[in-house]
């Protein structure tokens, strides 16, 4: 039998990253992820693949699943009511989180919130031992029963315990 010869032919844009053109690697990914649960959303991708996003992330009540890594909002991240399970490393929320409703069931140790961080109607049993939120900290409707030592939080703390 006799091989035959396949011709084919890709062809690149002019001045741009073949694998970024053909969908292939991590920034690829994240802006994929962000074509899809945030169009209208101005982000940032640095040297290192971490993403600023400088106002706030709004996705309540959306069927997202999770978020990418490495990711810094300037505002609010509203999660309430999606079926996110987990958060991400090196999440940074510069306002508030809302998590309320959703089926997250821990926290990352590295999380950093600037404003309010909302856990009610959540599966959270514990919080990180560095947690740092600026604002209040709602846990009613959770099954969290003890505080961390080293938790800092500079609004009010909203408990059923």
């Amino acid at each position: 039998m006799k091989a035959k010869t396949v011709y084919e032919s890709i062809s690149f844009e002019r001045g741009k990253d073949p694998k970024s053109v053909m969908g292939i690697g991590k920034r690829a990914q994240i802006r994929q992820w962000f074509k899809t649960w945030a169009p209208d959303v101005k982000y940032t991708i640095d040297d290192n693949l971490n993403i600023i996003v400088g106002w706030g992330l709004y996705l309540r009540r959306t069927q997202i699943t999770e978020l990418p890594d490495n990711l810094r909002v300037g505002g609010n991240l509203n999660l309430y009511d999606t079926q996110i399970t987990e958060l991400p490393d090196n999440l940074r929320v510069e306002g508030g989180l809302d998590l309320s409703g959703t089926q997250i069931t821990e926290l990352p140790d590295s999380l950093r919130v600037g404003g309010y961080l909302d856990l009610r109607r959540t599966q959270i049993t514990k919080l990180p031992d560095n947690l740092s939120v600026g604002g209040d900290l709602w846990l009613r409707g959770t099954q969290i029963t003890k505080l961390p030592k080293s938790l800092k939080v500079k609004g009010k703390i909203y408990k059923d315990f």
